[in-house]
């Protein structure tokens, strides 16, 4: 596909977004099952329940705009996916708080390739008029801004903490 306007960055985006939640949604619950600490635990499926709702917006959006989701598949959220793999599922910890730790970490990166894309996409439907587009974004948006500051949280108020 050839990117000639705005439009057609637009939906590429769209696609590309979908393929990386997807590939992260699948990391999510792994990681999720990996997690010994109940309150992460619990925001990994919070967090998974949130990526799985993106990606019903991103179909649905692709569908407004007569585009295969499936249209992409985001390299970039792959290598995220690899590094989530390495460093928490095929890695060795002697200590669960440690594992929680890079759980966060492994999330987090997911997580800020998702804001960027969800932001970019937010601007460019702005930007093409797209009100409607523009507000489901920003919604998707401003909810993964809520996933990331709670894994802040929970890093801060104990797992780095039980970790050192």
């Amino acid at each position: 596909m050839t990117l000639n306007t705005l439009k057609d960055v637009y939906h590429d985006q769209l696609q590309d977004l979908h393929s990386a939640c997807k590939q992260s949604l699948e990391a999510t619950n792994a990681l999720g099952r990996a997690a010994s600490d109940k309150e992460l635990s619990e925001a990994l499926i919070d967090g998974s329940n949130g990526i799985a709702r993106g990606l019903d917006k991103l179909k649905s959006l692709c569908a407004t705009h007569e585009i295969d989701p499936q249209g992409e598949h985001c390299k970039g959220m792959e290598g995220l996916v690899e590094e989530a793999q390495a460093h928490v599922l095929h890695a060795d910890f002697g200590d669960d708080a440690a594992r929680d730790a890079m759980i966060i970490t492994q999330y987090q990166r997911m997580v800020h390739y998702a804001l960027a894309g969800y932001g970019c996409l937010v601007a460019f439907a702005n930007r093409l008029d797209l009100d409607e587009d523009g507000a489901i974004l920003q919604a998707q948006l401003d909810n993964t801004y809520d996933g990331d500051r709670r894994m802040t949280d929970i890093a801060k108020g104990g797992v780095n903490q039980k970790a050192a």
